[in-house]
C-alpha cells in the first residue's frame, strides 16, 4: 500500500513542472496579445509609445521529497522566449493646411481666366474667319474655273459650229452654183433651141413671105421674047411696114437688059407688097432673086 501511494505522488511531482510551464506560456501569450491590441488602438490616435513587457515565471513550490525515497529531479523547462518587440510605425506627417485665399489673387485669377477665355474666343473667331475666307476663296476659284471651263467649252462649240456652218455653206454654195450652172445650161440650151426654132420659124416665115412677094411680082412681069437660058437677076427693095415700095435697085443683072427692065417695072407695079404673117418677121430691106423659069 505504501508503495502504491508513492507512485501517484511521484507521478504528480513529475507532472507539476509541465503544468507550470504551460501556465507561464499562456500568460505570456495573453500579455502579448493585450499589448498588441493596446498598441494598435493607440496607433490610431497618437504616436505609439514603446511598450516594455517583463515576463517571468513565479517560483514553483517544490515539495520536499520524502526522506524515505529519492525522486529524480524533473526536467528543467527552457526559459520562455520573449516575442520580438514591434517597432512603432512612423505616422505620416499631416498635410499642410490649405493656404488662405487672397481676394486679390482670386480677382487676378478670374481676370486671367477671363482674358484666356477672351483670347480663346478671339482665336476661335479668327480661325472661323480664316476658314470662311478660305472657303470663299475656294468657292471663288471653283466658280472662276467653272466659268473658264464653260467659256472654253462655248468657244470650242462655237468654233465647231462655225466650221460646220462653213462646210455646210460651202456645200450649199457649190450645190447652188451647180444648180444654177445646170439651170443656166438648160436655159441656154432651151434659149438656143428656142432661138433656133424661132430663127427657123422666122426664116421659114420670111421665106414664105418672100415667096409670096416674088409670086406677086412674077405675076406682073412681062417676059421679053427670045429670052435665052434662065439668067438670075437680084434686086434690093426698100419698103414700108405697110408694104409700099420706096425704092428698087438692081444689084445683079441677068445679062439681059429687057428682062432686068421688065422685073423693075413688075416690082414697082406690085406695090404694096404682101405683109408677113407676124410683124416681127417684117424686114424693111429685101433682097429678091428672080429667074425666068422659076
Amino acid at each position: 500500500m505504501r508503495g502504491e501511494r508513492r507512485a501517484p505522488e511521484a507521478a504528480n511531482g513529475r507532472r507539476r513542472p509541465g503544468r507550470k510551464l504551460a501556465l507561464a506560456l499562456a500568460i505570456l501569450v495573453h500579455v502579448a496579445f493585450v499589448g498588441v491590441l493596446v498598441w494598435s488602438v493607440r496607433w490610431q490616435s497618437r504616436p505609439p509609445q514603446p511598450v516594455t513587457a517583463e515576463l517571468y515565471a513565479p517560483p514553483a513550490k517544490v515539495k520536499a521529497p520524502e526522506p524515505e525515497e529519492k525522486v529524480a529531479p524533473p526536467p528543467v523547462a527552457p526559459p520562455p522566449v520573449a516575442p520580438p518587440k514591434a517597432e512603432p510605425k512612423a505616422e505620416p506627417p499631416p498635410p499642410p493646411p490649405p493656404p488662405k485665399a487672397d481676394p486679390r489673387e482670386a480677382e487676378i485669377a478670374q481676370k486671367a481666366k477671363a482674358q484666356e477665355e477672351r483670347k480663346a474666343r478671339e482665336k476661335a473667331e479668327a480661325e472661323k474667319r480664316e476658314r470662311e475666307r478660305k472657303a470663299a476663296e475656294d468657292r471663288r476659284a471653283a466658280d472662276e474655273k467653272r466659268k473658264a471651263d464653260e467659256k472654253r467649252a462655248a468657244e470650242t462649240r462655237e468654233r465647231q459650229q462655225r466650221a460646220t456652218d462653213a462646210i455646210r455653206a460651202e456645200a450649199e454654195r457649190e450645190a447652188t452654183e451647180r444648180a444654177q450652172a445646170e439651170a443656166k445650161a438648160r436655159a441656154d440650151a432651151q434659149a438656143r433651141a428656142k432661138a433656133q426654132a424661132e430663127a427657123t420659124a422666122a426664116a421659114a416665115a420670111q421665106a414664105d413671105w418672100i415667096r409670096r412677094i416674088q409670086a406677086k411680082i412674077r405675076g406682073n412681069v412681062i417676059l421679053p421674047p427670045d429670052l435665052p437660058g434662065n439668067p438670075e437677076a437680084v434686086f434690093e427693095v426698100v419698103q414700108l411696114p405697110t408694104g409700099e415700095i420706096l425704092d428698087a435697085q438692081l444689084r445683079k443683072s441677068s445679062g439681059v437688059k429687057a428682062y432686068d427692065d421688065a422685073l423693075a417695072r413688075a416690082i414697082m407695079k406690085s406695090s404694096p407688097l404682101p405683109r408677113p404673117e407676124r410683124a416681127e418677121h417684117f424686114s424693111r430691106t429685101l433682097t429678091l432673086r428672080f429667074r425666068p423659069l422659076d
